[in-house]
C-alpha cells in the first residue's frame, strides 16, 4: 500500500474490491439454491426411487438409508478436497495467473451444476458425482478468491471488506432463490411439473455462477508471486504443501484457531446443508414454503453480516465470533423442540442473523494470522471445512439419524461441535498469532 495513495489509485482499489465482492454474488447461488435447498431433498427423492425391497440403496455395494445418502455424500466430498484444496492453494501462490486459475475452477463447477438439469428418475449416483465435482471446484475457486482479500484490503479494513463480500453473496443467492421460488410455486401455471422446476432451479445456479463470475474475472488484478514457479513447478507445489503442513508448528496460535474453526464451522456447514432435508423430510414442509424460508435466510443474513461487523468494531472479531457460537449452541438445543413450520421459520431467522457474521469474521480474523505471500496456500487449509465441505458433523448427523431414526437427536448432536469450537477459540491469542506470522495487528 502507498503511504499517501493518489485519488486515482484509491478509485482503482475501490473498483477492484467491488469486482471481488461479485464472486461471492456469483457463487452463492450454488450454496443457496443447490447445497442448502434443492439438491439434498431432490437426491433423497431419487435415492428413495432407487431403493430396493429392503428400503435401502446400495451405492458401491454398501447398504444406505436413502435419507442418509445426502449427509454421507457431503462427508465424502471432503475426501477429495483434503487433497485438492491445499494443492490448488499452493499452486495459486506460485502462479502469476491466479485470476485465470480461479476462472477455470469456477467454470468447471458452473458447468457441472448446469448438468444437474438431467437428474431425474433414479439417477442419484449421477447426482452424487456431479455434486462432488461441483463442490470440489467450488471450494478450490474460493481458496483462490479468499487469497485476494489480503491483496485488496489492509488489515484494519478486512473485517468490513469480508463482511461486505458475505453480505453481497447472500444478496446474490437470495435474488436467484426468489426467481426459483416463483418458478417452483407457479410450476402448474407454467405448465411444468414440480420435478422439472427443481431441475431448472438447480441448473440455473450454474448459469448464474458462470454469468456473474465474468465481473471479478474482468476486474481483479494478478500480483507477482513472492516465489514464482520455475521448472519443476509440480514438484515445487508438492514441496510447498509439505512445508506448509510442517510449518504450522511454527504458528501454534494460528494452528489453534484453524482447529477451532474446523470444529465449529463443521457444524455450521452441516446445519446449512441439511436444513432443507430436515424441513422437508422431518417436518413435511411443502417445498414452496421451504424455499420461502431459505429465501428469508438469504436476506436476513445480508443484514446479519453487517450487524456482526458492527459488533466486531466494538468488541473485536474474536469476541463477536464467540458471541455467535454461544447463540448457535442455544439454537441447537432449541431445535430439539421444533415441531411446526412456524418454529422452523423462527429458527431459520436466528440462523440467518448469526451465520454470516460468524463466517465473514472468521475469514478476516484468519487473514492476520497467515504469512504474507502464502495466503492461498493457507486459505486452502481453511477452506477444507468451509462452504459445505466439512465431514465430521454431517457424518455424526447421518449416523445419529440412522441409528436412532430421530431427526431431533441428529440435530442436537451438533452441539458437541459448537461447544468444542468455542472452548478452543477462547484460547486463541490473536496478537501473538499475528506476530508469529510476521504481521502486525493495526
Amino acid at each position: 500500500m502507498e503511504l499517501h495513495p493518489s485519488p486515482d489509485s484509491l478509485r482503482a482499489a475501490r473498483r477492484e474490491r467491488r469486482c471481488w465482492y461479485f464472486y461471492d454474488f456469483a457463487n452463492s447461488a450454488f450454496a443457496s439454491t443447490v447445497v442448502t435447498l434443492f439438491l439434498g431433498p431432490w437426491l433423497t427423492v431419487l435415492a428413495k426411487n432407487a431403493a430396493g425391497a429392503d428400503g435401502l440403496i446400495h451405492p458401491l455395494g454398501i447398504a444406505v438409508d436413502p435419507r442418509s445418502y445426502w449427509s454421507y455424500l457431503i462427508s465424502l466430498s471432503v475426501v477429495s478436497q483434503v487433497v485438492a484444496l491445499p494443492v490448488a492453494g499452493a499452486w495459486a501462490d506460485r502462479t502469476p495467473h491466479k485470476k485465470r486459475l480461479m476462472g477455470l475452477l469456477a467454470y468447471l463447477g458452473a458447468f457441472a451444476t448446469i448438468a444437474m438439469y438431467w437428474l431425474e428418475g433414479t439417477r442419484y449416483l449421477a447426482g452424487g458425482a456431479l455434486f462432488l465435482l461441483a463442490n470440489l471446484t467450488f471450494g478450490a475457486s474460493i481458496v483462490v478468491y479468499n487469497s485476494f482479500l489480503n491483496d485488496i484490503a489492509p488489515e484494519a479494513e478486512r473485517d468490513a471488506v469480508s463482511s461486505k463480500g458475505w453480505g453481497i453473496g447472500y444478496l446474490g443467492g437470495g435474488l436467484l432463490l426468489a426467481l426459483n421460488l416463483a418458478l417452483y410455486s407457479g410450476a402448474a401455471k407454467f405448465g411444468i411439473s414440480e420435478g422439472l422446476a427443481v431441475r431448472i432451479s438447480l441448473s440455473s445456479a450454474g448459469a448464474w455462477w458462470a454469468l456473474f463470475s465474468l465481473i471479478p474475472l474482468a476486474g481483479l488484478r494478478n500480483r507477482p508471486p513472492l516465489e514464482p514457479a520455475t521448472s519443476g513447478a509440480a514438484g515445487q507445489v508438492a514441496l510447498q504443501l509439505w512445508h506448509t503442513l510442517r510449518g504450522m508448528a511454527h504458528y501454534p496460535q494460528t494452528l489453534l484457531f484453524l482447529v477451532a474453526y474446523l470444529v465449529y464451522n463443521d457444524a455450521i456447514q452441516a446445519v446449512i446443508t441439511l436444513a432443507g432435508q430436515f424441513g422437508s423430510d422431518y417436518l413435511k414442509i411443502p417445498m414452496g414454503m421451504l424455499t420461502l424460508a431459505i429465501l428469508m435466510v438469504q436476506f436476513v443474513a445480508f443484514a446479519g453480516s453487517f450487524l456482526f461487523n458492527w459488533i466486531a468494531s466494538s468488541t473485536g472479531a474474536k469476541n463477536a465470533i464467540c458471541l455467535a457460537l454461544v447463540l448457535w449452541i442455544l439454537l441447537m438445543v432449541a431445535m430439539f423442540f421444533v415441531k411446526t413450520t412456524a418454529h422452523y421459520f423462527i429458527a431459520a431467522a436466528i440462523v440467518a442473523l448469526i451465520m454470516g457474521g460468524s463466517q465473514a469474521l472468521s475469514r478476516s480474523l484468519y487473514s492476520v494470522m497467515i504469512p504474507k505471500g502464502r495466503e492461498a496456500e493457507y486459505y486452502s487449509l481453511y477452506e477444507v471445512s468451509d462452504k459445505g465441505t466439512s465431514w465430521l458433523a454431517p457424518l455424526l448427523f447421518g449416523l445419529t439419524l440412522q441409528l436412532t431414526g430421530s431427526y431431533q437427536y441428529a440435530i442436537l448432536s451438533m452441539v458437541v461441535f459448537f461447544v468444542a469450537g468455542l472452548l478452543l477459540l477462547v484460547r486463541v491469542n490473536v496478537p501473538r498469532a499475528a506476530a508469529e506470522a510476521g504481521n502486525r495487528v493495526e
